[in-house]
């Protein structure tokens, strides 16, 4: 019997009023029966589960030997004993889930995630090897509130070079997801005053800010990105500069420079929203921000749409005078942002496998983007599509002489269609412009034509 089975745990409810082999042999029927332990599953080896329940290894061998015969264990020479595969009596397990949520849509075309079926499993693998390999004990542990120190080096030269921020690993603090970021943010400014943010933007963002007690101020946004206006009534703003979220525009240089001679002039705070800055698909990427006023703005990442929302790994490159308010808010919010991962990301950074799988991900969506824009054109002319080429989601206007959102959102849900219509993104969507925002990235590959096809015939 292979050493490890004799540690397998095995929860059992033991009645032995009628004696213990009947008591132990019912408590397994029962167990099998319901499913509680898988066809196919080893059992504890006869010494270790009469250890555990105090019974002696004659007694547990006769019970084994019982329900062999009855048909509900099997006994394999040298493998152990197993639950057999046809044994479980009551009503079958339901199949695996997919990777999608039960009741998921057939075609996803919401924003917000990369293709989850290009996470670099292979890469990601390799890099646990070598940091399980390597990592201190102390990496086990809880320590700077801040993260670990190295993916704090590794992301400065990242950011350094890719994106053009300004990062000292002193400044940096990792973060459960840029939510996290957000709300912490929201808490230690709170006296900094009301909140300037993108008109249209995120709901969910809005709702962080909201929570923290503090007021909104819109920012209107054209074709150029936000617009200042409105700066004058608030004390931080919040940007999505490299990709306007969810207009698509890039901030023109007139309006960043407006931005940091505000934040310079009145001691305002800046936050920069970089959450795509990567994926630029006709030209270089623009630079971070941050890059130009270090001391005034809040640089925020996160590997949401690199690798997947569900890793929960942002980070802050913050000015010198938020980092120690920042690390202790995020001490007490959650002591600490999980090692492991950090571990791992640094070293996919420092190998170069994070700038490959970054690169082959921006040609991907390229494509993906151009499929959508040329079928959209060719199919579905009426509609326009807004945006520099760039990140994982357009914004299609509606023509406001046609159907409606909620129209639209009805023959999407016929056709088993998931849309994220503009409207919410508004916080007044009253006479505003209607439309929707495609997640061209969201679709698994293979699906991606198909969600496509569904998504000309209700617009048409």
């Amino acid at each position: 019997m292979p050493k490890d089975w004799a540690g397998v745990d095995l929860h059992l409810d033991l009645d032995t009023s009628g004696g213990r082999r009947a008591g132990l042999e019912r408590a397994l029927r029962a167990a099998i029966g319901t499913g509680r332990i898988a066809p196919g599953a080893p059992v504890p080896s006869t010494r270790a589960l009469a250890g555990h329940l105090g019974l002696s290894r004659g007694t547990v061998t006769a019970a084994y030997d019982q329900l062999t015969a009855e048909g509900y264990l099997t006994a394999i020479p040298g493998s152990g004993t197993r639950v057999a595969e046809a044994a479980t009596r009551g009503s079958p397990r339901p199949p695996a889930a997919e990777p999608d949520e039960p009741g998921a849509p057939v075609h996803d075309l919401l924003p917000g995630r990369p293709d989850l079926s290009t996470f670099p499993s292979s890469a990601w693998l390799r890099s646990t090897r070598r940091v399980l390999a390597s990592a201190p004990p102390g990496a086990h542990a809880l320590g700077d509130p801040r993260g670990r120190p190295e993916l704090r080096e590794a992301l400065a030269g990242y950011l350094g070079r890719a994106r053009g921020a300004h990062a000292d690993p002193a400044r940096i603090v990792i973060t459960s997801g840029y939510a996290q970021s957000l709300g912490l943010l929201a808490t230690v400014l709170a006296g900094a005053g009301p909140v300037a943010m993108e008109e249209p933007g995120h709901p969910f963002h809005r709702a962080i800010v909201r929570r923290a007690g503090l007021d909104i101020v819109p920012l209107a946004v054209d074709d150029l990105g936000a617009r200042p206006g409105g700066l004058d009534r608030a004390g931080i703003a919040v940007l999505t500069p490299a990709h306007q979220y969810p207009a698509g525009a890039t901030l023109a240089p007139d309006r960043r420079r407006a931005f940091t001679t505000w934040a310079r002039d009145t001691g305002g705070v800046l936050i920069e929203d970089d959450y795509d800055g990567e994926f630029r698909f006709d030209r270089q990427p623009v630079g971070a921000l941050q890059g130009t006023a270090p001391d005034h703005i809040v640089y925020g990442g996160t590997t949401s749409k690199t690798l997947g929302p569900a890793l929960r790994l942002a980070w802050l490159v913050l000015p010198a005078h938020l980092v120690e308010p920042f690390a202790e808010a995020k001490r007490l919010a959650d002591a600490h942002t999980q090692s492991l991962a950090q571990l791992v990301l640094a070293d996919l950074i420092d190998t170069h496998a994070y700038d490959r799988h970054v690169r082959a991900s921006r040609l991907r969506y390229r494509r993906r983007r151009d499929l959508l824009v040329e079928t959209l054109r060719a199919r579905v002319p009426h509609v326009r599509v807004l945006g520099i080429a760039a990140g994982l989601h357009a914004l299609v206007l509606l023509p406001p002489d046609g159907p409606g959102e909620d129209e639209i959102m009805r023959r999407a849900a016929s056709r088993d269609l998931a849309l994220m219509p503009l409207r919410d993104h508004w916080q007044d969507p009253a006479g505003r412009p209607r439309g929707f925002i495609v997640g061209y990235s969201t679709p698994l590959g293979p699906t991606y034509p198909a969600a496509l096809d569904a998504l000309c015939a209700v617009l048409a």
